[in-house]
């Protein structure tokens, strides 16, 4: 966006049932500082200049369905996260309290789901 400032808030905003308790779980598994913490919302940054992930309280929050089906909840969106070691990756995301999805479209990709069910991948090259 040219009229971007280096102020502006920019980021991804994750809808959640518990904001304070996803934004726990990505500066973790990202180590990300979380910069701000309050009813309702919680952010976790790369950086003070960003990205930010904002997790955002949604009332009636239901988990997107992996793979996608017929009549259920879609992902909208989901993240992929490069990797070194796509073994000890998925098993520090899941001492963090991810889970690994049954169905796994690549060898060298790995989709789990975080604590509130949004899916995300752990790639290796």
């Amino acid at each position: 966006m040219r009229s971007r400032t280096g102020g502006m808030w920019w980021g991804t905003t994750i809808e959640a049932p518990d904001p304070s308790a996803l934004a726990a779980f990505y500066a973790e598994l990202l180590g990300w500082p979380i910069v701000q913490d309050g009813p309702g919302t919680a952010v976790v940054a790369a950086s003070p200049q960003g990205p930010f992930f904002v997790f955002q309280q949604a009332d009636g929050y239901r988990s997107p369905v992996w793979p996608p089906a017929e009549g259920q909840q879609r992902p909208m969106m989901h993240f992929d996260f490069q990797v070194g070691d796509l073994d000890a990756s998925v098993a520090e995301a899941v001492a963090l309290g991810a889970t690994v999805a049954e169905f796994q479209p690549q060898q060298n990709v790995r989709v789990l789901f975080d604590p509130a069910g949004h899916p995300f991948c752990l790639c290796f090259d």
